[in-house]
């Protein structure tokens, strides 16, 4: 590990905060309704879009309305995205005349890019078109990271809410529409036009020719990558416009793009952290959340870099200098430091974009990127996803204060009881029982063993490392796990399904329960909430309840993998 390589990683952290406070201001006013600065602009076609759909956006659901609403316009984006990439050879903007995807696929595909997973058994360059591209991918990583930031104010709101009453959460519409119109739209129109700047293509043509220095041609794919990326960043999608994703020179070009890639992917859900804090009427809850969020990345971070940096013995044998580290699998331009802190922020981010082969680090390096994505990627996390995923470790955790000291807890004014306790662990464990659940059948069965490149404990990482992927809704892989056949297409499909949707409805049901509870202001003996002490007993909760339930796994996968290389041997 180097100075300048911890200075690169402070650097990135310094962006990110300083874009917490007036990116979260700004959101707090959309969500509200107020008039920002952009409102000139984008509230006509905000109001005639409420106007054409029949939506008054001042009308509240309850949580079964939001759900259902939420449910019923993921369903229709997945049917209209199967659709589109089945027919593609019948669509235009198609210049390479590329096939309809095999059913199976576009299964897979259609509930990875709604669920906001972005997941991809295909080489995007290859497999599809334009079209396909444009209407098809780049729109649901717009609608998915919208429903994002709408379930997350929903939690928000419970907590919020003043007084009790009918235990609505807001309007589900109205929360997308905005979320689009003023949070991203304008957000990836200036990040396209920089991105476009520094080199990556947004183009109609298909490909050109090229003669290499040796004098053989080559041919490079082109496309409308810019405008993709944009979101793909920004909505923590993830999904590669080419199979190298940001390792690609046209998808990361430069040093520059790198950094600003890092920051995007955390900045809206950082910024959430402050829409929360604002909207309880108290910043300072914010800012415990995000310093809980904070400790759990560094900590990641220092693992990664020292693990990857250090390199292992088996390198050494080879006649490696151990001071260069591990560079399999990573790009030169780049380095150990930016690809650590670059999977490390990935999978604390539910983005899944990697400038890194992921299954080419050490295994320690590899097993981080794979418990943040157990914890529920609440370290930022997707945008919204993570903050709500946080909210409720936080309501187990207060629960746990409550236990510790005999009364009953609360948060933020409102009081926690069983039904919301429920609720939150039928939630948070729905994720091991998936990606356990997945694992342990794929490890059984020869359709599964079919798809394992290598043997051994690193395998076994490859298949946990998948599932965990899908349900996390993270979408990055460890690459040697072949899983384009239908048996992964379909298994990792219900994964992603689950991982998004039975995690939000019990979150809905807790978000509603909590606005329909009256307020009462924090006495003497209530727990504060936004000093040293929560933050720890909140990571603390995070570790032993999100950490403890896969340790056996990782056991099985990276701890033995670490043990043989470290004792320089290979199974």
């Amino acid at each position: 590990m180097t100075v300048n390589g911890w200075m690169q990683i402070l650097l990135f952290a310094a962006l990110v905060a300083a874009c917490v406070r007036p990116l979260g201001g700004f959101m707090t006013r959309v969500f509200a309704g107020e008039r920002t600065f952009l409102s000139p602009v984008v509230g006509p076609v905000e109001r005639l879009a409420f106007r054409a759909a029949g939506v008054d956006p001042a009308r509240g659901q309850h949580w079964t309305g939001y759900a259902l609403a939420m449910l019923a316009f993921n369903l229709l984006g997945a049917l209209v995205l199967y659709a589109l990439l089945r027919l593609q050879a019948a669509l235009p903007l198609n210049p390479q005349a590329l096939p309809g995807m095999a059913p199976e696929l576009a299964f897979n595909t259609a509930v990875s890019f709604t669920t906001n997973t972005n997941w991809q058994s295909y080489a995007g360059e290859s497999a599809l078109g334009n079209l396909a591209q444009m209407a098809g991918l780049t729109v649901q990583n717009f609608l998915s990271a919208a429903t994002g930031i709408a379930l997350s104010l929903t939690l928000v709101r419970g907590f919020a809410r003043r007084g009790g009453g009918d235990g609505t959460i807001g309007n589900f519409w109205a929360d997308v529409v905005r979320a689009t119109l003023y949070v991203l739209l304008p957000l990836c129109l200036v990040y396209a036009v920089f991105l476009v700047a520094q080199g990556v293509p947004q183009s109609f043509s298909a490909a050109m020719s090229a003669t290499t220095l040796e004098g053989a041609s080559q041919t490079i794919p082109l496309g409308p990558v810019a405008s993709q990326e944009a979101i793909k960043m920004l909505g923590t999608n993830g999904g590669g416009f080419f199979n190298a994703n940001s390792a690609h020179p046209f998808e990361n070009p430069t040093a520059l793009t790198n950094l600003v890639q890092m920051v995007s992917i955390f900045a809206i859900g950082a910024a959430l952290t402050n829409v929360f804090g604002r909207m309880v009427g108290d910043e300072r809850q914010g800012w415990a959340i995000l310093a809980a969020m904070a400790v759990l990345f560094f900590t990641g971070v220092a693992v990664v870099y020292w693990a990857e940096a250090s390199g292992t013995p088996l390198l050494a044998s080879l006649g490696l200098d151990p001071a260069s580290g591990n560079m399999e699998g990573k790009e030169v331009r780049f380095g150990i430091a930016n690809s650590a802190l670059f999977a490390v922020i990935t999978t604390a981010a539910s983005c899944g974009a990697v400038n890194a082969m992921h299954a080419s680090f050490t295994a320690l390096g590899g097993l981080v990127p794979m418990l943040n994505m157990h914890l529920g990627e609440l370290i930022v996390g997707g945008v919204g996803a993570g903050l709500y995923g946080m909210l409720l470790f936080v309501i187990i955790a207060m629960f746990v204060a409550g236990l510790m000291v005999g009364r009953t807890p609360d948060y933020v004014g409102k009081k926690l009881e069983g039904r919301e306790v429920k609720l939150t662990m039928l939630a948070i464990l729905v994720l091991p029982l998936s990606y356990l659940g997945f694992t342990a059948l794929a490890v059984v069965l020869p359709q599964g063993l079919a798809g394992i490149l290598n043997p051994g404990p690193h395998g076994f990482s490859e298949v946990l490392y998948a599932y965990s992927s899908a349900t996390a809704n993270n979408g990055s892989a460890f690459a040697g796990l072949t899983a384009t056949s239908p048996f992964y297409a379909v298994t990792l499909g219900l994964a992603m399904l689950i991982g998004r949707f039975l995690m939000i409805v019990p979150m809905l049901a807790v978000a509603g329960a909590l606005a329909a509870k009256p307020w009462a202001p924090p006495s003497a003996g209530s727990f504060p909430t936004h000093g040293g002490l929560f933050v720890g007993l909140l990571v603390a909760v995070i570790l032993i309840v999100g950490g403890l339930t896969v340790f056996p796994a990782l056991a099985l996968g990276p701890v033995v993998e670490h043990l043989a290389q470290s004792a320089g041997t290979l199974f």
